[in-house]
């Protein structure tokens, strides 16, 4: 063995202590199993020439005096870290490699060894970038993840017999694989396992540490191809964590030890996530390679997209000039492209881990350069040529977001839904409400003359011009609210189950909210604007172009719904970093003017807004929750894009979402007058809940935007008041109120008796008496209570009559009061002075928004004067109650002493009470007030008679304390009396 240091004969017995005696260099060493002698990283392994033998003269390990004054000439320049980290590598390659092989205390100083490189490339950035900059380490770290990665997938999973080695996106087929052979698998593997996966996150994490140098380190882990093995591994990680395993069939001990190894490979999946990202930071080139991976598979299409028109995306032609743009640019760090080749030199020694691997799709562009003025010639027959000429990335994604735009893009084309549409939209599905859920087929009537928009559904005229990358001002169109015909399919195919296209698709269902960050921080720094290097020579921003990508492909739009779907499920406030960071991808995808056809992209056809698109709505009010006070309006082209944005999703609500609540809230209004069967009901508890959180989520949204002075002109022009009215009068007839108390009223035994339908058919806003099972009565879906709805809708309409300064002083908005007016809103606000428990401080919000419809308003005046002479009209009719009630009474009496009933009576007091009812000329709004009084009244009753009840117990309580104080007084003077005695 030779000194690597200045090739000087070490001693054949080594210890810690042992030095070179020609350099005195330190010699570290370990125990090596193999050949049962102390080794160290500071030798050259060259055995001594032997004695010649008989046969051939020379001894088989004979080295030439040439190679050893080569070797000799070698100088070792690495740093201490460096060899100690290199010969640590070199053990566990041949562990990988050579899994047979048993080497137990040489692989626990190995792993020593990866501790101490561990801690030192997290605390010491001079380490970290010594390490970054050897190309031998990235070359071992390569062959070692790819023999870990075939051998922990023949440990962990267990394919079906027959089944394909990968599927779309690269990704092996996860559900091809047995789970119960595969958790049997990972137990009879449990100890090899645990350890693999602890030494390779080690080794990531080192790896990880490295890339924190950016370019040199990034080039160098692109050049090796660890990044293909971290992708790899992630394939894996998923496919493992995202199968389970049978737990009936587990004791519990066996758990445990799945447990953690499910545990192991999540917290190597995080680890993998965090090095892509750092592996992408600050770099287009690797961003777009990264993006290239995540976003194309092998399927090459898009799926269609419900109810809008096929977008034409030739798939394969966009994976052709991304994966042409990637080849055009393969310019490598200067210092990266140094200290590579100075390895290639040396591979030829035989001293190197082996070559570096061939690029894949290598073109020699040295001769070839870039043009800075776009220009694309559609006759061109060679693509390359044609995409060079082009010299942005990919000219059919430019072509498709032109196709998908808004009708608004260039001005205000498509106008807003009109109230009167709406109502003949809202009849619609009021007449199918009992049938189906969304009564889509019979919206025919009301589509938009073909003619008139058709030049909006044709795709833009080609003629190879490029637009200034200028997109983040302009919105983008779905269907801008306006209903294509469809036809509803009783199987759902948006709830079909099945594993998802694309790479990271999986993701969000097998991290929390912690281990996830670093998925969330990549998709942010590929797409948000402040993230990127600014415009290419040719005028190109690369984040808008990935950002158009990502919703151009199937892979990124689920991955979108995915990430929305996991704040959902996790519960994410505004407050936490997690929904921060996905607030920014989504505005991204605002200023790329995609919003809208995101949203469009993640309807489910069941639901009237889906959960994907509830949490899109919750980042948007944050978003425009924040414009509150901000001078971002003093630009036209901001207010431009946020105001068509607010036309797109109002005109969505119009012409949608209100409809098909309104269809609900009817059916629920028709059971509860017993014109329809309980049973008739069309869809359950769960659908409910989802289509009132769909309609909170809005009803906030437009109350944001209520808010915000400049966009509140855009709500009073399009009669918000209408869809806010016409939800009230629905919840009255559809809702029953809860009251103050539920337990029924003293005297009654048990519930009341419903009344018959014909008083039903008067009576219909009365609230029924609910029993002792009010919490199964509640979770009935057709008594389903929306609760808070209706203080939703308060806060907006007060929003918008309230007048416009700063302390809400003087009359109220004369455009909103003469709306109210016209859709006869008086008497749905006046029915809110009543108690509701679903609805909490209801009166307070009501009268708040009376007063200001009262205040300068001489019609609604003079409508509120009219109800009080009704007063009158119900004391007459209540005498008259009374004296049906005293008629009833007496023949209940008569009865009960066996003289004959005389119905007559009983007719005659009805008919007079009827009569006086009709001389009042008491109107239905009349009547409504007169019952919202009767009902407030028992509720006065109820709480007066539950008063007197309390004020009884406590009474007689401190009576019976009185009476026992007093007893032990007495009982004490006899003691006293006693013992004076």
């Amino acid at each position: 063995m030779y000194c690597i240091e200045c090739g000087q004969i070490l001693p054949s017995i080594l210890t810690n202590s042992t030095i070179c005696s020609k350099c005195k260099t330190p010699v570290a060493t370990w125990w090596d199993e193999t050949s049962k002698t102390f080794r160290t990283n500071r030798e050259s392994i060259l055995p001594d020439p032997g004695p010649k033998t008989a046969a051939s003269g020379a001894s088989p390990f004979y080295i030439e005096e040439k190679e050893r004054v080569r070797m000799k000439a070698r100088v070792n320049t690495q740093s201490e870290e460096e060899r100690v980290f290199n010969g640590a590598l070199v053990v566990l390659e041949m562990h990988f490699e050579r899994p047979s092989t048993y080497m137990r205390e040489t692989m626990g100083e190995a792993k020593k060894m990866v501790t101490k490189t561990l801690d030192l490339s997290l605390n010491k950035a001079e380490v970290r970038e010594t390490l970054a900059k050897n190309v031998d380490i990235w070359k071992h770290l390569q062959k070692i993840f790819t023999a870990a990665t075939s051998l922990l997938e023949t440990r962990s999973l267990m394919k079906v017999e027959g089944a394909g080695e990968e599927e779309s996106g690269g990704r092996p087929n996860g559900h091809h694989h047995d789970v119960s052979e595969s958790a049997e698998l990972i137990l009879k593997n449990y100890e090899v396992l645990r350890e693999d996966l602890h030494y390779l996150n080690n080794l990531l994490v080192i790896s990880r540490n490295m890339l924190a140098i950016k370019e040199t380190a990034q080039e160098i882990c692109k050049t090796v191809g660890f990044d293909r093995e971290v992708h790899r591994l992630i394939v894996l990680c998923v496919n493992v964590t995202s199968k389970g395993y049978d737990g009936e069939n587990v004791d519990e001990a066996r758990r445990v030890k799945l447990n953690e190894i499910t545990e192991l490979y999540k917290k190597l999946l995080v680890t993998c996530l965090q090095h892509t990202h750092n592996w992408t930071m600050g770099n287009d080139r690797f961003k777009m390679s990264f993006w290239f991976e995540m976003l194309f598979d092998d399927e090459m299409k898009n799926e269609p997209i419900h109810e809008m028109p096929p977008d034409d995306l030739n798939v394969e032609k966009v994976h052709q000039e991304v994966q042409n743009w990637l080849s055009r640019h393969r310019k490598k760090d200067p210092l990266a492209a140094k200290l590579l080749q100075a390895y290639q030199d040396q591979v030829p020694t035989g001293y190197t881990p082996g070559p570096l691997p061939e690029e894949e799709n290598w073109i020699n562009t040295d001769n070839i350069a870039e043009s800075s003025s776009p220009v694309w010639k559609p006759d061109m027959q060679d693509k390359f040529e044609q995409d060079r000429l082009y010299a942005r990335v990919s000219h059919e994604i430019d072509f498709w977001w032109r196709k998908v735009r808004d009708a608004n893009f260039d001005g205000w084309v498509v106008p807003m839904e009109t109230v009167e549409g709406a109502v003949e939209r809202a009849e619609a599905c009021k007449k199918n409400a009992m049938h189906r859920y969304m009564p889509r087929s019979q919206d025919q009537q009301y589509e938009l003359d073909d003619q008139q928009f058709n030049h909006l559904r044709e795709p833009p005229a080609d003629d190879g011009s490029v637009g200034p990358d200028e997109t983040d001002d302009r919105s983008i169109q779905g269907d801008n609210g306006l209903d294509d015909d469809e036809e509803e399919e009783e199987d759902d195919e948006s709830y079909a189950e099945g594993p998802l296209r694309g790479l990271l698709t999986e993701i969000p269902n097998i991290l929390d909210t912690k281990q996830i960050e670093a998925l969330h921080m990549t998709v942010k720094a590929c797409i948000v604007d402040s993230m990127g290097s600014g415009l290419t020579p040719a005028g190109e921003n690369l984040q808008k172009t990935r950002c158009k990508m990502f919703l151009a492909l199937d892979c990124g739009r689920n991955l979108l719904r995915e990430l929305l779907v996991f704040i959902a499920v996790w519960e994410q406030n505004d407050q936490q970093f997690i929904f921060q960071i996905t607030a920014q991808i989504i505005e991204s995808f605002h200023h790329n003017a995609l919003l809208p056809f995101a949203w469009n992209c993640l309807r489910i056809l069941k639901d009237i807004v889906s959960p994907a698109q509830t949490v899109l709505l919750r980042l948007i009010n944050y978003m425009f929750r924040a414009r509150k006070d901000s001078p971002i309006y003093a630009d036209v082209k901001d207010y431009n894009r946020d105001a068509k944005l607010i036309h797109f999703l109002y005109n969505y609500f119009r012409c949608r979402v209100v409809p098909d609540c309104l269809a609900l809230l009817h059916a629920q209004a028709q059971i509860r007058q017993n014109a329809r069967a309980a049973a008739d009901f069309p869809v359950d508890l769960w659908d409910m809940e989802r289509a009132k959180d769909g309609l909170s989520q809005y009803l906030d949204f437009i109350s944001v935007i209520a808010e915000i002075p400049e966009m509140r002109h855009l709500l009073i022009e399009w009669e918000t008041v209408y869809e806010m009215v016409a939800l009230l009068k629905a919840l009255e007839a559809g809702v029953a109120r809860k009251n103050i108390d539920e337990r029924p009223m003293p005297g009654q035994s048990g519930p009341a008796r419903r009344p018959p339908s014909s008083i039903l058919a008067v009576d219909r806003h009365e609230p029924p008496i609910q029993d002792a099972n009010s919490t199964q009565y509640q979770d009935t879906p057709h008594r389903f209570p929306w609760a808070g709805i209706k203080i939703q809708i308060l806060i907006i309409l007060t929003s918008l009559i309230a007048p416009n300064n700063t302390r809400r002083q003087g009359p109220g908005n004369p455009i909103v009061q003469k709306q109210l007016l016209a859709h006869e809103g008086i008497m749905p606000l006046l029915n809110c002075c009543v108690y509701d428990g679903h609805n909490e401080y209801l009166k307070e919000r009501a009268t708040l928004t009376i007063k200001f419809l009262m205040e300068g308003c001489k019609e609604a005046q003079d409508f509120v004067k009219e109800l009080v002479p009704v007063k009158q009209a119900q004391a007459q009719a209540q005498a008259a109650a009374r004296a049906a009630q005293e008629a009833s009474q007496s023949s209940a009496s008569n009865a009960s002493s066996s003289k004959p009933v005389d119905p007559n009576a009983i007719a005659a007091a009805k008919a007079q009470a009827l009569a006086h009812a009709k001389e009042s000329g008491i109107t239905l709004g009349a009547s409504d007030v007169e019952k919202k009084m009767r009902e407030f009244e028992r509720n006065i009753r109820s709480l007066k008679v539950g008063k007197e009840l309390r004020e009884k117990e406590e009474e007689a309580s401190a009576s019976a304390a009185a009476k026992e104080g007093r007893e032990k007084k007495r009982e004490v003077k006899i003691e006293f009396i006693s013992a004076r005695k």
